[in-house]
């Protein structure tokens, strides 16, 4: 049986952790590199890097960090951002980065999906989907989940993979920022619907929410932010939670 993954998410901006960070003994909460080595010792599974800001100029800040992080974190990462030509995601995959996260830019020019994969394998093809709920449906929506689209996300789904994607790293807009968990029954239909792994975003609050997402929602990895960086939730405590509900991890 294949161990369930815990990945902390880390919003990066000219090369620096935002959205603050709340660890005690950090002696620098912006810089990636200090907190990818934190989350590492303490037992994340991977982790994954956004680019909020994701413009031309703040590239070569990102690619810095990049090669600063894969020097020194031993845990594969993934890097996401306004990642939209196979050149780029050649650049970050030099500096050491193991995965590319790639979002609107998939859905405006799909090809890109099946570009990235024949070039560089889908292991290292995340296709990152913020969708919310409207009458009931399930849309897609673009640009940190601004602007709405007609785009079923199952069929959205169902089409990267066909394309090549290797992951997919589903944001409920719903779920988001709420700590009330995730989107359990839409992640269940991803599961059962789709051959690649899913990884549940949006909504984590507690640790039963994590074995809710792993057991209801058949997730295949859990991502979240907040209750990390602020030490609401330990990450060997929450791998400790998970085992005693035969939940299977790597502790």
């Amino acid at each position: 049986m294949l161990t369930k993954r815990i990945i902390p998410c880390l919003d990066i901006k000219n090369g620096r952790t935002v959205k603050g960070v709340n660890f005690v003994d950090l002696r620098d909460a912006g810089d990636p590199v200090e907190l990818a080595k934190q989350y590492a010792n303490q037992g994340a599974d991977e982790l994954v890097f956004l680019d909020i800001s994701a413009t031309l100029e703040g590239r070569g800040t990102t690619l810095d960090m990049v090669l600063h992080v894969a020097e020194q974190v031993n845990i594969p990462f993934t890097v996401g951002g306004g990642i939209s030509s196979v050149e780029h995601v050649d650049a970050l995959l030099q500096c050491g980065a193991d995965k590319v996260s790639i979002n609107s830019s998939a859905v405006k020019r799909p090809e890109l999906v099946n570009e990235l994969s024949n070039k560089f394998g889908s292991q290292c093809v995340v296709v990152a989907i913020d969708a919310k709920q409207i009458d009931g449906q399930w849309k897609v929506h673009l640009a940190g989940g601004s602007i709405p689209t007609e785009i079923d996300l199952f069929e959205w789904a169902k089409e990267v993979e066909e394309r090549g994607a290797g992951e997919i790293l589903f944001t409920s807009m719903d779920h988001d920022g709420t700590k009330n968990g995730f989107a359990n029954e839409a992640l269940a239909r991803l599961s059962e619907e789709l051959n690649i792994p899913i990884i549940a975003s949006g909504g984590a609050g507690n640790v039963q929410h994590f074995v809710d997402t792993f057991k209801e929602g058949k997730s295949d990895a859990a991502l979240a932010a907040s209750v990390f960086h602020f030490g609401e939730i330990p990450i060997p405590e929450l791998k400790k939670e998970l085992k005693s509900n035969n939940i299977e991890v790597r502790l």
